[in-house]
């Protein structure tokens, strides 16, 4: 039941995280509609499709791109009252990450992954839509913007989910831990600025100078 309702309420957060991006790009209702609903269930399609559920659960029935468009139709009318949209769609971007890295994992743990790979396969969930997102309005994805920690959380929350269900706790306590850690660590990362390191210049030249001006004294 609870990884029911994470499922929906991810993709709600991702919706809206999308539908945020199709009003601050100008976009119509059907424009702004698309976007949220590619956004809210594109993470979802990707899980189902690596655990080889065809159609995908997305596809099925009525009520994830039901709880997508409702989402998209609130950002669309109140838009103004998640005042500044881009802090917006960070916060919401988040949350929609943790609640999919730790839902995917435990989906695929249910469907006899294997530990390792119902890992990945949270990263992928919790990766697909914003990814999807931020292609569609020609714009550099999260996920490798600006140094940014978003993949690195994304499988902090899934290994955690992981892990937790694997030491024997319950559905709810593994999808709670995963999704609350991945979504604190995206949040607190971006608080405190934290980046990945950049690829080293040169350190072969480097060491060289260095044994050279050893070899000097």
């Amino acid at each position: 039941m609870l990884l029911a309702v994470l499922n929906y309420a991810g993709i709600a957060v991702f919706a809206a995280s999308g539908a945020l991006i199709g009003v601050r790009k100008r976009l119509d209702l059907f424009g702004v509609w698309t976007l949220a609903a590619l956004t809210g269930v594109g993470g979802g399609v990707a899980r189902d499709v690596l655990l080889g559920i065809h159609p995908p659960a997305s596809f099925q029935g009525w009520e994830n791109l039901t709880t997508a468009t409702i989402a998209a139709a609130f950002v669309f009318v109140f838009h103004p009252q998640f005042g500044r949209l881009k802090l917006s769609v960070v916060v919401l971007d988040a949350i929609g990450m943790g609640v999919f890295s730790a839902a995917g994992a435990l989906t695929a743990l249910h469907h006899d992954a294997s530990p390792f790979a119902a890992a990945l396969i949270g990263i992928t969930a919790a990766l697909g839509g914003g990814v999807l997102r931020d292609i569609l309005v020609n714009e550099v994805p999260l996920l490798i913007q600006e140094r940014d920690l978003y993949a690195i959380p994304a499988l902090t929350g899934a290994g955690a989910t992981v892990l937790a269900s694997y030491w024997g706790a319950t559905d709810a306590r593994s999808l709670v831990v995963g999704a609350v850690l991945a979504t604190g660590f995206r949040l607190l990362a971006l608080w405190q600025g934290w980046s990945v390191p950049l690829a080293p210049e040169n350190v072969a030249h480097r060491f060289y100078r260095g044994c050279r001006r050893m070899l000097r004294r």
